[in-house]
């Protein structure tokens, strides 16, 4: 039986290599014997003189850094970003200055609540995220296989991830905690429904949609600006896994999303995605019916439609997971000139927690790691020294401004972000009801089939008969709320699920929010 070029890899190195290396140390030392210990006589004990075998030891022992908290199992690919279509009215960003302009990239899309050993195929969102390499410096559009999120304030988010992770005294997965926090936070049920329908389980990553989720601001070169979300379509079209197929490939192929995007670009057969932009004016903003930097609704594509920008394409796997795919770190806040956080209180908080979390995961220097490093525009600052400093540490420039000794000076040709106003008073609002449910209404009515829908109502109460009936009572009112159709659909499905089923034997949403 013909294997696939995953499994093949040590086959194909074997075969590129034209000669057989040395065997060095660390230090590059060459080594004698790389079977065998140290020792006093052929039954020991040890020398503490082996500092080969110390060596060894002392950097398995530091071999794994910290998991990522979210998005912990994921795949990459490096590829390009080619403009085909001219957006420069609206955007500065040198990435978009004329059509055929290409920016190299690499995407990481990942699973979001599982560990690093969880099942690819299980129900969960996506993560979808793009590091441009511009001669700006690079620009990071982190986002999901999904245009929205479950909340709106970035201060229940960590709140949010535990009740996805394990119970604190168990160590188990949850349906408590999970439909505890749902149903207690209706602005959930947005995305609650996208994650139970069709689209929870993708089949891989080539065969669905990514999306930058947040309002970003976009300024052109007069300076004017408008609010814009980025889309990226698949040109593979959007394919899912059934439940029952799922959970089959959980069993047998863990690792299939990872496998069948290395294989794919392996094979040549290079995925590829069209980049898309919404855009709203400041004026359309103030005087729209929603809040248009709430991360729980989208913009109806009839109102602002998808304005064509340029294509993604994947051509390049990896060379080494840990170095390019585990050391690799995005953030919301690595922008360029042109392109702008907005409002969106969940983009402000991502505007920080991903840098702190790259500064504990990593250390303070993981943009010198050399696939976070921005190479194609050279870094020029003040900081300095930290643990990993692995350049030149900016030689013998100097380390503090103002000087007078020709250290790097402000950039007069950009002109910094534009003035905008600010305005209100200053206290905790609360956001739970800015109308949660008229768009999850349009989406269970029109965007999904009949026969998709009853997968949706199906799935939700295959995973909620695990929960408290108080906690499906309190779910399935939040679905009344969307529309009555969809409340009594959930209750009679839950009804006819007669005897409630452990957890373990649940396709469980829980396992990789």
């Amino acid at each position: 039986m013909p294997r696939d070029r995953a499994a093949e890899q040590l086959n194909e190195f074997k075969k590129n290599q034209k000669t057989t290396e040395v065997l060095t140390t660390g230090h590059g030392c060459p080594l004698h014997d790389r079977l065998n210990s140290l020792t006093v006589g052929p039954r020991g004990p040890i020398l503490l003189q082996d500092i080969q075998l110390l060596d060894e030891m002392a950097h398995f022992d530091r071999e794994r850094i910290p998991e990522r908290v979210v998005h912990a199992k994921g795949a990459l690919a490096f590829g390009y970003f080619e403009v085909t279509h001219d957006i420069t009215k609206y955007t500065k960003a040198k990435i978009f200055s004329e059509i055929g302009k290409r920016t190299p990239l690499a995407i990481r899309c990942s699973t979001v609540g599982g560990e690093s050993g969880s099942a690819d195929t299980a129900r969960d969102p996506r993560g979808f995220a793009v590091k441009f390499y511009t001669e700006e410096g690079n620009w990071d559009l982190v986002g999901n296989n999904t245009p929205i999120f479950f909340i709106r304030d970035p201060i229940l988010f960590p709140s949010f991830i535990h009740t996805q992770k394990r119970n604190p005294q168990t160590h188990l997965k949850d349906a408590d905690m999970f439909w505890d926090f749902i149903s207690l936070r209706p602005e959930t049920t947005h995305q609650v429904s996208f994650l139970f329908s069709d689209r929870g389980t993708p089949d891989g990553y080539r065969h669905m949609n990514g999306y930058g989720s947040h309002t970003f601001k976009l300024v052109n070169k007069e300076g004017k600006a408008v609010y814009c979300k980025f889309h990226y379509k698949t040109d593979q079209g959007i394919k899912n896994l059934s439940p029952e197929r799922a959970d089959d490939l959980a069993g047998s192929d863990p690792d299939y999303a990872i496998r069948d995007l290395y294989d794919a670009i392996s094979e040549g057969n290079y995925p590829s995605y069209t980049m898309y932009i919404q855009v709203m004016t400041f004026e359309q903003a103030e005087k729209w019916e929603f809040n248009p930097f709430d991360l729980t609704k989208v913009w109806p594509h009839s109102e602002y439609p998808l304005i064509p920008v340029g294509k993604i394409t994947l051509d390049r796997n990896p060379q080494n997971y840990f170095a390019e795919v585990e050391q690799l770190a995005f953030s919301p806040a690595n922008l360029v000139p042109g392109i702008e956080p907005s409002p969106d209180k969940m983009l402000q908080g991502r505007l920080f927690s991903y840098n702190d979390t790259h500064r504990h995961r990593l250390g303070a220097n993981y943009h010198q790691i050399p696939v976070n490093c921005p190479y194609r525009a050279r870094t020029k600052n003040y900081q300095r020294d930290g643990p990993m400093t692995v350049n030149d540490n900016q030689t013998c420039a100097p380390n503090y401004y103002p000087n007078s000794f020709s250290g790097p000076l402000d950039c007069k040709s950009y002109e910094g972000e534009p003035r905008f106003a600010v305005s209100g008073d200053v206290t905790r609002y609360n956001s739970m009801d800015e109308d949660n449910f008229t768009q999850v209404c349009t989406f269970f009515k029109k965007v999904l089939n009949e026969e998709e829908r009853q997968r949706l109502v199906n799935n939700i109460a295959g995973h909620l008969i695990n929960a408290q009936e108080f906690l499906q009572d309190r779910a399935i009112n939040n679905f009344f709320h969307v529309c009555p159709e969809y409340g009594a659909a959930v209750r009679n499905a839950l009804n006819r699920t007669r005897f409630p089923r452990h957890l373990s034997t649940v396709h469980a949403v829980t396992h990789q929010m």
